[in-house]
């Protein structure tokens, strides 16, 4: 049950920061996204990578994982970087941004696929989705756009995830294609969370809270 309560849990948690901080981009939220970005690459490294390789043969996984890497570049040109911290909404624009949303629930859909009973995926999603939330909730609040807006966009995106997962391990699809869709997952994942570490550092620059966050999350993650 938990494959299917974390990913809402993590929007919950998001969503529940963002309204009592009222902050647009703190100090720990910067952390937090440098820490989901390890979790998440170390998540995916150590767990679904090596699931991937021992089902499918020769170079078909590198194939469906670059395969990931450009549907991701595509998605991000909709959203603009939300899945891994950007969101760029227009204070004056009162325009529902469906692109954004829709690039977002193709996003969350997918990366639903890889969780299941017997791997840790779950948590790297878990993690991964909340400093997300905590943006998305953040610029959504400083919009134009209606209270049911807000809350029917984050009410999809967070159903989404689990809707993947349901997808995954309740429908009668082979093996080999469920595989195929994980390696283009990893593909998405190695993509946001290589993004979130390349711009952890501002400027190049050496940050120790940031260096020990990433540190925690590949530690975590590999015990997990």
């Amino acid at each position: 049950m938990n494959k299917y309560l974390f990913p809402i849990l993590a929007i919950l948690i998001g969503v529940g920061y963002a309204l009592f901080t009222k902050n647009k981009k703190s100090l720990g939220t910067k952390l937090l996204l440098s820490f989901s970005g390890a979790f998440l690459l170390a998540s995916t490294l150590f767990d679904l990578l090596p699931e991937v390789y021992e089902h499918l043969n020769a170079k078909q996984p590198g194939l469906f994982i670059m395969c990931g890497i450009l549907l991701q570049i595509i998605l991000e040109f909709f959203s603009k970087g939300a899945e891994h911290g950007h969101v760029h909404i227009h204070a004056e624009d009162s325009k529902f941004p469906w692109l954004l949303f829709l690039s977002l629930c193709i996003h969350s859909f997918l990366e639903g696929f890889p969780i299941h009973e017997h791997n840790d995926m779950v948590y790297g999603v878990l993690i991964h989705k909340i400093p997300i939330a905590i943006l998305i909730t953040t610029f959504l609040q400083h919009s134009k756009y209606t209270k049911l807006q807000v809350i029917a966009f984050l009410t999809v995106f967070a159903i989404m995830t689990p809707f993947g997962t349901f997808i995954s391990n309740n429908t009668i699809i082979s093996e080999s294609v469920i595989t195929s869709i994980n390696a283009v997952v990893i593909g998405i994942f190695l993509h946001i969370s290589t993004t979130i570490l390349f711009e952890s550092s501002e400027g190049h620059k050496f940050n120790l809270s940031k260096l020990v966050a990433i540190c925690l999350g590949i530690l975590i993650a590999y015990f997990i």
